[in-house]
């Protein structure tokens, strides 16, 4: 009797020390997945601000004079990573260019991890004053984003710039997201082509890249510019 007390009693003990352990590992874990998370949340926070900065910096730069043109965009309007941000490919349409480029971000909600920054969230703000043409360029971020979330942030956009005059410029085939980048424009010039909105597909342009393989060159922007110039201006004959 006395043997099985002290083996029930030696049982129960370990099972609860078990139990503490499993309980200590559970919080450690617990923790360092939070810590993981808050890290996550402040390298997010960071790129956000960053990229809100670049957003206003190159806003408060218009370029050129003549009937006001609203671009909306992101990190290629916004000149990400050129020396001269205020030389993005925007500054090669005639007119004056307000440009509002949201690095990051795209036609999609979702596109971005930022907060409200997809071109629907934008537009009306942007147009607010009043503009002769805009032009929304962009898809690149919208890569890895399912079709019906891009459909949906394009008809929400379109819904917000009624009235207005609008021209659409797709995504390039920056290297490191080309393999994505032909379903994106299909998707784009397919929603254009409904609702008869005019669609410039940049697919078949050669352009140079920075490191990055995503964002161009100036080289590459100006090459970008001009060719979307063209198109802009030929809507206008």
């Amino acid at each position: 009797m006395v043997t099985l007390l002290v083996l029930g009693r030696s049982r129960r003990f370990y099972l609860l020390l078990a139990l503490v352990v499993a309980l200590m590992i559970g919080a450690v874990v617990e923790g360092v997945a939070w810590h993981d998370r808050a890290d996550a949340d402040a390298v997010l926070h960071a790129r956000c601000l960053r990229f809100s900065h670049d957003q206003h910096w190159r806003a408060a730069r218009p370029t050129g004079s003549g009937r006001k043109v609203v671009v909306i965009g992101d990190s290629w309007s916004a000149g990400f990573g050129l020396a001269n941000p205020d030389r993005s490919w925007p500054a090669r349409l005639a007119g004056r260019v307000d440009v509002d480029g949201f690095p990051g971000s795209g036609f999609s909600e979702h596109a971005s991890g930022c907060h409200l920054v997809s071109y629907a969230d934008r537009a009306r703000a942007d147009v607010s004053h009043g503009a002769a043409l805009v032009v929304v360029e962009g898809g690149l971020n919208d890569f890895d984003q399912r079709s019906s979330d891009i459909t949906a942030g394009f008809d929400r956009l379109m819904a917000d710039l009624r009235g207005e005059h609008v021209i659409v410029v797709g995504p390039a085939m920056a290297p490191s997201r080309a393999a994505e980048v032909p379903r994106v424009d299909r998707l784009l010039a397919g929603l254009c082509a409904k609702r008869h909105v005019p669609y410039y597909s940049t697919v078949r342009l050669r352009l140079a890249y920075q490191r990055d393989r995503l964002h161009p060159t100036q080289a590459g922007t100006d090459a970008f510019g001009a060719a979307v110039a063209a198109f802009v201006a030929q809507q206008r004959a």
